[in-house]
C-alpha cells in the first residue's frame, strides 16, 4: 500500500509483488444474489472511518473536510469527485463529467493501458479485487485494487486528501518477453460553460494533434475526437491535421474549440541526449464557477488534452467537458521481463 504522506510515494506500494505474505484480496465481480453478502464482507474487512462500502461494487471515500470520491470497484473507475472548494458549509462541487450508458458509466477518471503490439486494451474485462485500504485520521484515505492480465500484475491506488485526489498505477511484467504499453489516466472534467474553459501552463510546449487512447470510459471515440468541428461561432471546418507538430504560444489555451492534442516531446527529439520535456503540471480554468485545478503527471511522458467543441451537447447535458490527463501515447513504455513500471496523476486545487 502506498504511503499517505507524499505524492511521490504513491509510486512505492507497501506490499511488494514478490512478498509471500500478501493480504488476501476480495473479488468485486459478483452476481445479484451475492451483492449484499459481498458488500458486507468488504465493509467488514476493509471498511475504515471515511471508507464506506455501501453500494454494490462501489466504495465512497470522504475526508474530514467533507471532500469525497466514489470508485467503481469492478472496473477501477472513479465516477465522482466532490472537493470542498468554497468555505460555506455546502461548498462542494462535482468536477467530473459522467454519463450513464446502460450498465456503464462513461467519463470520470479512467485508467487506460493499451498493448502496443496487439493494439488492444490490457485491462478490458479484468477482474479487479480489493487488496488493501489505509487511512490517516480521515485526512488522507486510500484504497488499493489489483488484477492480473495475462503475464501482467496491475495495482491501482486511489487516494483522497482534503484538497486533492491521486491515482497511481504499477504494472509488473511476469512474462519471459518484454511488453510495450501505452498507458494513461484520463479525467473527464466538468466546466460550467463552453466559453469559460481553458488551461494554462503549457506555453512553449510542443504538441501534436492525435486521437485519444481508446477506452471503455471515453466520451468521444478516437474518430469522433479527430473529426473537424462544425461551422459556427467557435467552429472550424478545417480542424487540426494529425501528425503536424506545433508549439503552444498562448499563456492560456482556450478550449471552446474542438481539439485533440498530445503535449510532449516529438519522438525524434527523444533520441537526443538532451531535449525539452513537457511541464509536469498545468492548471485548468473554469471561469463559469471561478475554479482552478492543477493536473500533475508522474512517470508518464505526455499530457493529453481534448475538448469537444460543438459536440459538447452530445449527451444532452448543460455542462461542458474536457478530457485530459497524463499518458505515454507517442512512444510506448517498454516493460522488460521481471520489471515494473509506475505512473501517477494528481488533481489538486487552491480554491479554498
Amino acid at each position: 500500500m502506498a504511503s499517505l504522506f507524499s505524492f511521490s510515494s504513491l509510486l512505492q506500494p507497501k506490499v511488494s509483488f514478490s512478498s509471500p505474505l500478501k493480504p488476501k484480496a476480495v473479488k468485486t465481480s459478483i452476481s445479484a444474489p451475492q451483492t449484499q453478502t459481498i458488500t458486507e464482507g468488504l465493509e467488514e474487512k476493509f471498511g475504515r472511518k471515511g471508507i464506506k462500502f455501501s453500494e454494490p461494487n462501489m466504495v465512497e471515500l470522504k475526508v474530514r473536510n467533507g471532500s469525497s470520491l466514489k470508485l467503481s470497484l469492478s472496473d477501477a473507475h472513479v465516477v465522482s469527485y466532490q472537493p470542498k472548494v468554497y468555505w460555506k458549509d455546502d461548498g462542494f462541487e462535482e468536477i467530473l463529467y459522467t454519463v450513464e450508458d446502460g450498465n456503464k458509466t462513461r467519463g470520470g477518471v479512467g485508467l487506460v493501458i493499451i498493448n502496443e503490439e496487439e493494439a488492444s486494451s490490457v485491462i478490458s474485462g479484468c477482474n479487479w479485487t480489493v487488496k488493501e485500504t489505509d487511512s490517516d485520521a480521515i485526512d488522507a484515505l486510500q484504497i488499493e485494487l489489483s488484477c492480473t492480465a495475462g503475464f501482467l500484475d496491475i495495482t491501482y491506488i486511489v487516494s483522497l486528501y482534503p484538497v486533492s485526489i491521486a491515482t497511481a498505477v504499477v504494472v509488473k511484467n511476469n512474462g519471459r518477453k518484454p511488453v510495450s504499453l501505452k498507458p494513461g489516466i484520463i479525467s473527464s472534467l466538468r466546466f460550467k460553460k463552453r466559453s469559460g474553459a481553458g488551461i494554462q501552463g503549457l506555453k512553449g510546449c510542443s504538441y501534436c494533434p492525435s486521437p485519444p487512447l481508446s477506452s471503455p470510459f471515453e466520451l468521444l471515440s478516437p474518430s469522433e475526437a479527430m473529426k473537424a468541428d462544425s461551422s459556427g461561432w467557435f467552429g472550424s471546418e478545417d480542424g487540426e491535421k494529425p501528425g503536424i507538430w506545433g508549439v503552444e504560444d498562448s499563456v492560456i489555451t482556450l478550449l471552446e474549440k474542438k481539439m485533440s492534442r498530445v503535449y510532449g516531446a516529438p519522438p525524434a527529439e527523444r533520441l537526443k541526449a538532451v531535449y525539452n520535456t513537457p511541464p509536469s503540471k498545468f492548471e485548468t480554468i473554469d471561469q463559469g464557477r471561478g475554479l482552478f485545478f492543477r493536473m500533475i503527471r508522474m512517470g508518464f511522458e505526455d499530457m493529453y488534452v481534448g475538448s469537444p467543441g460543438s459536440m459538447w451537447d452530445k449527451f444532452g447535458k448543460q455542462h461542458y467537458f474536457v478530457c485530459t490527463g497524463p499518458a505515454s501515447m507517442l512512444v510506448p513504455i517498454d516493460v522488460g521481463s521481471g520489471e515494473s513500471w509506475r505512473g501517477a496523476m494528481v488533481i489538486e486545487h487552491d480554491n479554498l
